[in-house]
């Protein structure tokens, strides 16, 4: 008897397997569903990942005449895919993938066997299937148990999963964090050991698995694992290097302890998560020490602006996320240059600078703040909040989100009776500063300034005879 909670979602998944069963060929659920099932997280929104006895060709003849579309990128490793009425499905004959000594790519061989299938995946959690139609649960290496204990163990040894592939490695990270698991001391070791192997994996791949890392409802275990393991020197060196700076401004805490506080403190999106991972990294280059000891970090906004960018973009990362976390970076001290209060024309410039990422630099600014001196916390959330209300109150009465010069270029080179060039620039960077320092101007008001502003220029001045 199927639960009735999961009807919505095994009911199709038992008729697609009657459909196996009638060609002679059996078809088991696999991984993530039959773990989520377990801890009641499975929903109709799952994705569901199917692996059969079926060879590949015989897969695609048995889904051609079930599905409304098929696609065959995965072919080649056994994978086919299908969708029906909306939802997708993956159907991957059981195989064993391992890579070599130097090779980013997987070799794959096929078998016929859902064992041999099952002690090539990651964890026990994960290597559970369910038989279709019968709902027999397959659990040979005690996934089950180690779910409610808590555990995270590999099928096979440590050292052979992660040499299969090293990206296990880094997921790791991801299933402790996110499972709230302890790994065995041996995984631990083998981490450790074997952290080298991770250069062959693709950056890309190395970067969707730290996106899934950032994106858990706490990530910190897993950022904690991949520092004491050694795993973030592979992919992410400025990670650990952050544990040898101590920061005068949190003094119960190094600037890595900081850092992933701020990472837990901020709300699990992928991009602010980033930006909270990197908003300190240029602090050990920007280190000096002033008289009496204190230590300072000048400018390490800026240089943790380029470190960021210049990571991002070893792992692979789009152009525009790259863009958004350099920029968060760069500016998540932006907020205390204002210490003297929110004049309308510091929200203004602040407000302009923060563009489309207003909210999430307001929220980073806020999740910097993790000391334990409950006046200092509190006088910098009382503070935020008044630059809140400002905003809104210019908001009001102002067009903030799009701040720009009264006039625009063509009405400066008509007035001026000048053609486009640099003077131009000049003109709307001036005429920028007024809108940003006084508010916007009527038309004539704006004229008039324009006037005052060439009649101090030197190409509005006559030319000696």
């Amino acid at each position: 008897m199927v639960p009735e909670r999961l009807r919505p979602v095994l009911d199709p998944a038992i008729d697609l397997a009657r459909l196996f069963e009638a060609q002679g060929a059996h078809l088991y659920l696999v991984g993530g569903a039959v773990r989520d099932a377990f801890l009641a997280k499975l929903g109709p929104e799952s994705d569901l990942d199917f692996t059969t006895d079926a060879l590949p060709d015989r897969t695609e003849q048995i889904l051609s005449g079930w599905a409304d579309s098929i696609w065959l990128q995965g072919k080649r490793f056994g994978t086919i895919g299908a969708s029906r009425d909306g939802r997708r499905v993956e159907v991957t004959t059981h195989r064993a993938e391992q890579y070599d000594g130097a090779s980013r790519k997987p070799e794959v061989v096929f078998s016929t066997a859902l064992e041999a299938d099952l002690s090539r995946r990651d964890f026990t959690v994960n290597a559970m299937a369910l038989s279709l139609p019968d709902l027999r649960m397959m659990d040979p290496f005690g996934g089950a148990a180690d779910l409610a204990a808590g555990t995270l163990r590999t099928p096979l040894s440590p050292e052979t999963s992660f040499t299969d592939d090293p990206l296990r490695m880094l997921r790791a990270a991801r299933f402790i964090a996110g499972y709230n698991l302890q790994p065995e001391a041996d995984l631990v070791a083998a981490v450790t050991r074997l952290r080298g192997r991770l250069d062959i994996v693709s950056d890309e791949r190395v970067r969707d698995e730290l996106d899934k890392l950032m994106v858990v409802a706490d990530p910190a275990p897993g950022l904690w694992f991949l520092v004491r393991t050694g795993l973030a020197e592979e992919f992410l060196p400025e990670l650990p290097a952050l544990g040898l700076e101590q920061d005068p401004l949190h003094r119960h805490k190094d600037v890595l302890a900081h850092t992933v506080a701020v990472v837990q403190r901020t709300r699990p999106e992928r991009l602010i998560r980033l930006a909270a991972l990197f908003h300190d990294v240029g602090k050990p280059k920007t280190r000096s020490f002033a008289p009496g000891g204190t230590v300072t970090f000048h400018h390490h906004e800026l240089v943790g602006a380029r470190m960021t960018r210049d990571r991002m973009k070893a792992l692979r990362y789009p152009a525009e996320d790259i863009d958004k976390v350099g920029k968060l970076v760069e500016l998540h001290l932006r907020f205390h240059t204002y210490g003297m209060g929110w004049t309308d024309s510091a929200v203004r410039r602040y407000v302009r600078d923060g563009g489309d990422l207003l909210e999430d630099l307001n929220e980073l600014t806020r999740c910097d703040c993790t000391t334990r001196n409950a006046a200092k916390a509190k006088a910098l959330s009382d503070r935020m909040d008044e630059l809140e209300r400002r905003i809104a109150e210019l908001r009001e009465s102002e067009e903030l989100a799009s701040i720009r010069p009264d006039l625009d270029g063509k009405e400066v080179m008509a007035h001026l009776g000048i053609g486009p060039g640099p003077v131009v620039g000049r003109a709307l960077g001036f005429l920028l500063e007024e809108r940003l320092e006084h508010g916007p101007r009527g038309h004539d008001d704006a004229i008039a300034l324009l006037e005052s502003w060439w009649a101090r220029q030197p190409e509005a001045q006559p030319t000696a005879g």
